[in-house]
């Protein structure tokens, strides 16, 4: 079982999308992303007045494997409807949830776990993050097999109606810098980690 949490709804059982594209067909990308300056996006040229506008469309494994790719975000496909971006501290997990996987859900979790006598602390850390920040709520997750305690962060956004290429890659720059942030957090303001 991956070290992620796997919830109800959440597309595990679904078959990847049958795209030329190689993250729905589990290729691997080797290396680790450098984290992206704020506000320096890749964004796709803009339409001329003649042109027609860029069609907001379903969002899928497939649409985040290429906003990632834009983003320089290196990943790995697990072959049952998610991307893992794995940096030095930290690993993100890139999925979409939902009866429909209409849900897209971006999921942190620091490579380094919480012994089970600081449990009280760690509820404490969680809960000041929660207060004070707006992006990527943190909890703690259920026991390891060795009795250690993981530390997640989550943002989730629902995405029924669609979305522009652009707003993905805005949405997925965001919960990957807001990952970082919380991780480095935990290491240094937060000293759980």
């Amino acid at each position: 079982m991956p070290w992620w949490s796997w919830r109800p709804g959440s597309a595990a059982g679904n078959a990847p999308e049958t795209d030329d594209d190689s993250a729905a067909h589990g290729a691997v990308r080797v290396g680790v992303p450098a984290q992206r300056e704020p506000g320096r996006l890749p964004v796709p040229v803009e339409t001329s007045a003649t042109e027609e506008p860029e069609p907001v469309s379903q969002v899928t494994l497939t649409r985040i494997g290429k906003a990632l790719d834009l983003l320089d975000i290196r990943f790995l496909a697990d072959g049952g409807g998610s991307l893992l971006a794995m940096w030095e501290r930290h690993a993100v997990l890139f999925t979409l949830e939902g009866p429909d996987d209409e849900i897209l859900v971006m999921r942190a979790r620091p490579h380094a776990t919480v012994p089970p006598d600081w449990a009280d602390r760690a509820y404490r850390v969680v809960n000041e993050w929660n207060h004070t920040r707006r992006f990527c709520k943190a909890y703690v997750g259920d026991p390891t097999e060795r009795g250690q305690l993981p530390i997640y962060a989550e943002l989730q956004i629902p995405l029924a109606a669609g979305a522009h290429d652009a707003l993905v890659v805005e949405l997925l720059d965001c919960g990957a810098a807001v990952a970082t942030s919380f991780v480095d957090w935990l290491h240094d303001e937060g000293a759980l980690l």
